[in-house]
Formats: C-alpha cells, sequence, structure tokens
C-alpha cells in the first residue's frame, strides 16, 4: 500500500473545510441551543431553591402560628377554669348565705312560736289558777282534799 501525499492534503483540506462549515453552520447553533439549555436548567435549578426557601419561610411561619394558636388557646381555657373557679365559689357562697338566712328565719319562727305558746300557757294557767282559787274558795275544803284539786285540775290541763 502506497502513500499517497496528495490524498492526504486532499483529506485534511476537506476535514478543515467540513469543520469550518460544520462549526459556523451545526456547531454554533447547537451550542447555543446547549447554551440555552443550561441557562434553562441553571434558571429552574434557581426557581427551585428560591420556592424550596419560600415554602420553608411558608412552613416556620404556619408553625409560629400554630403556636400562637395553641398558646391563646391554653389561655382561654385558663382563663375559663379561673372564671368556672370563681363562678363556682360564687354559687357556694351564694348557697352558704342563703342557708345561713333560712336558718336565721327558723330560729325566729320557732322562738316567736314558742314565745306565743308560752303566752297562750301563761294565759291558760292563769285562768285556771283563777278556777281553782273560785273553786277553793267555793268548797273551803281541806288541806288533803285541795291537793286532790289541784291534781285533778294539773291532769286536765296535762290532756287538753
Amino acid at each position: 500500500m502506497a502513500l499517497y501525499w496528495t490524498s492526504t492534503v486532499y483529506a485534511i483540506v476537506a476535514f478543515v473545510i467540513l469543520y469550518l462549515l460544520l462549526n459556523k453552520f451545526a456547531f454554533g447553533p447547537l451550542f447555543s441551543i446547549m447554551e440555552k439549555r443550561r441557562q434553562l436548567v441553571l434558571e429552574q435549578m434557581s426557581m427551585a431553591e428560591t420556592a424550596r426557601k419560600q415554602a420553608s419561610a411558608q412552613m416556620e411561619e404556619q408553625k409560629q402560628a400554630l403556636q400562637e394558636a395553641r398558646k391563646e388557646a391554653y389561655e382561654i381555657i385558663e382563663k375559663a377554669r379561673a372564671t368556672s373557679s370563681k363562678q363556682a365559689d360564687d354559687i357556694v357562697q351564694t348557697a352558704k348565705n342563703e342557708a345561713n338566712r333560712l336558718k336565721e328565719e327558723a330560729v325566729r319562727d320557732i322562738e316567736s312560736e314558742k314565745d306565743k305558746a308560752i303566752a297562750s300557757l301563761r294565759g291558760q294557767v292563769a285562768g285556771m289558777s283563777v278556777m281553782i282559787a273560785s273553786k277553793i274558795i267555793e268548797k273551803q275544803i281541806d288541806e288533803k282534799s285541795q291537793e286532790q284539786l289541784v291534781d285533778q285540775y294539773l291532769k286536765e290541763v296535762g290532756s287538753k
């Protein structure tokens, strides 16, 4: 096999021309498309990173909002407990006051009824004493008869 210099030079020249034509018409647009694609990928990665940061910030805000809501709920529950405790104490105090008032009223009623009964009894005793005295005067009896008469009237008073 013989090496021909002219064929080699033609092949090198043809390769250089082909390379220049490909560089001008194929590689330029191809590299341009690849650069645009690289820029698009970088831009999408940047947007994804920004979106991730925003999502992270929103998640942190939501966590803080949830924490605040829990804190407010706890405060509301504590206020409700304090209010219900105060109301319960007020109800108990009101009930105690009402019980004391009813007790005092009952004691006054009992005292009043007792005083009425004593007054009535005194009136009856006075009336009986007068009756006994009049009977004693009428009969002018001895001491033994007088005791029997008093006992009889006391029995009558006891049975009434």
